[in-house]
């Protein structure tokens, strides 16, 4: 049985309940015993254990885990401390300096974004070594928009932060009317030029949670990594 904690388990039991995740879970049980996977199985589920359910101010979402060794640990565009900043992570923090003037953080640990209620979720939450979208297939894509649409049906004045056309595509997803939606390109080097550099989705989303009576987000990573 998972255990989240944060108000989770209640919400998501449905979905582990259901017939489509429990082929997910025995596919993955193959997965793990046979080959390497990114994350760590228990870091799996931890853009959940990390963000509270009744703290959730803001989800972005990624795509799948990274794919090398030592990087990913459940929360999307993060990397464990002492990994080298993956290219889109820098163009993140390059476009958080240029929107809210803080600076760029050398470690890529995105956890204390978590716990300020920012959801780091990938639409595919595993991947092979080396492989990447190599579980693309395996129906992470109706557990994860199904995540989604909870938010949305659920939480009040919530801003979606959707980078690149995979993320862009959860849109009918979501609830605009009762939420923020906020796209742009991805900030990967081969579109950041494209529409993420200066988007200023940072200094919006606080905009919109001060407007709507929640605390803004603390971007800054300075003095929690340095810890």
């Amino acid at each position: 049985m998972i255990a989240l904690g944060g108000g989770w388990d209640e919400k998501l039991k449905p979905l582990f309940e259901d017939e489509r995740y429990l082929k997910i879970r025995e596919f993955l049980k193959q997965e793990y015993s046979t080959r390497v996977i990114y994350p760590d199985m228990y870091d799996l589920y931890n853009c959940f254990r990390f963000t509270p359910f009744d703290s959730l101010k803001a989800v972005i979402l990624g795509q799948d885990p990274y794919h090398e060794p030592n990087q990913a640990h459940g929360l999307c565009f993060s990397v464990k401390k002492g990994v080298e900043l993956p290219p889109s992570l820098k163009n993140i923090y390059k476009e958080i300096y240029s929107d809210l003037g803080i600076r760029e953080p050398d470690c890529g640990d995105l956890t204390k974004w978590a716990e300020e209620g920012v959801l780091l979720l990938n639409t595919t939450l595993t991947v092979r070594e080396h492989a990447a979208n190599s579980h693309s297939k395996c129906g992470w894509a109706w557990f994860t928009d199904s995540v989604i649409k909870l938010i949305s049906e659920q939480t009040e004045h919530t801003v979606f932060i959707l980078w690149g056309g995979n993320a862009r595509s959860k849109v009918p997803l979501i609830d605009g009317k009762k939420h923020l939606i906020l796209q742009s390109a991805h900030p990967s080097p081969l579109s950041a030029y494209n529409g993420f550099f200066g988007s200023k989705c940072f200094s919006k989303t606080n905009a919109y949670l001060t407007a709507n009576g929640k605390q803004p987000i603390d971007w800054d990573l300075n003095n929690y990594n340095e810890v």
